[in-house]
């Protein structure tokens, strides 16, 4: 197992978006209370006395939408100021970025990756659901801007779904020739979308490299991150090609990650709910600091094993959260 030290962080579980794959329309979703969030000072109370002394150094913000959250600036000032923080990342629909990137970059944020799931506005609209005019234009706004400023590096997530978005892989791959962009094909999972999964299926990412091995070629890439793509790159170009493969191939033995929901759930796996903690209602029920500690100290020995369990269990129905209530 890799060390465990990546925490993702949600801020909120609502989202200005409601994509097939996150949070399926018809789903039942109860959002959480405002004042059920973790607020900033608890959140900055369990990293400096809780995740960093057990070993966390590197940290995401998602959501929902991350930048739905009012304070999600200071929230990122405060992470960004800890000196034990080796990385600080967000991951967006890129909605309200144009907006914000600015105060984000001035807060101290670097990483960012935006959700494209297509270049198509119409399909783009399809995925992301909602009626009226697409919102494709606004997100590229804001992926340009990120881009103008000179977050680096800056990743695209793209979630391949067939029969909606598969055939614009090439296209989507094409963005990393020109420009130090890095494209992220993710695998459809089969969390909190059941009927929707097993209607569509998932594409392996083998696949998916094939066809770009037969129009220009790939070589492994030279970028690698914190998570558990594996990376390619066509050759000559400036960006790289990353590939999740969660449902085709395991990398339950590479995982450093665990995610603290919007409201304080820690959650070992992304795959099975095993082992979760109430964070927030051990902060409001006044347990000790070092009590808490010790709680997420054994979780994170105990990981390895929580990996394996239960990697199947989302095709069953037995998850209980989709994957906005999760935190991605």
């Amino acid at each position: 197992m890799n060390t465990i030290d990546y925490l993702r962080i949600s801020l909120i579980d609502r989202c200005n978006f409601q994509c097939q794959y996150c949070m399926p329309e018809g789903a039942d979703l109860t959002y959480v209370l405002q004042q059920d969030w973790l607020t900033r000072d608890e959140l900055r109370s369990l990293l400096q006395n809780v995740f960093i002394p057990v070993g966390f150094t590197r940290f995401r913000l998602t959501g929902g939408e991350p930048l739905l959250r009012p304070d999600v600036v200071e929230i990122v000032a405060d992470i960004a100021g800890l000196p034990q923080t080796q990385d600080l990342a967000m991951t967006t629909n890129a909605f309200l970025l144009a907006k914000k990137a600015d105060a984000l970059w001035q807060a101290g944020l670097r990483r960012i990756n935006i959700s494209l799931d297509s270049l198509d506005p119409d399909t783009f609209q399809a995925i992301i659901g909602g009626r009226g005019k697409s919102r494709w234009h606004e997100v590229w706004e804001g992926l340009q801007k990120a881009h103008q400023i000179g977050f680096s590096p800056l990743k695209l997530n793209v979630v391949v779904i067939p029969g909606v978005n598969d055939s614009e892989i090439l296209d989507l791959a094409a963005l990393t020739i020109d420009r130090e962009w890095h494209v992220r094909f993710i695998e459809f999972m089969p969390i909190g979308n059941g009927d929707l999964f097993q209607h569509r299926g998932w594409i392996a990412s083998e696949d998916l490299r094939q066809r770009i091995r037969d129009r220009w070629g790939l070589i492994e890439g030279t970028v690698q991150g914190n998570g558990p793509a594996d990376v390619f790159q066509i050759p000559g170009a400036q960006g790289t090609l990353g590939f999740i493969s969660q449902m085709s191939e395991c990398f339950c033995d590479r995982c450093n990650r665990m995610r603290l929901s919007a409201d304080g759930w820690l959650r070992p796996c992304l795959l099975n709910e095993t082992g979760q903690i109430n964070l927030r209602e051990l902060l409001r029920g006044d347990v000790p600091l070092a009590k808490i500690r010790d709680q997420v100290a054994h979780l994170v020995d105990a990981k390895p094993e929580i990996n394996f369990k239960m990697r199947e269990s989302g095709t069953t129905g037995a998850y209980s959260r989709t994957m906005s209530q999760i935190g991605g």
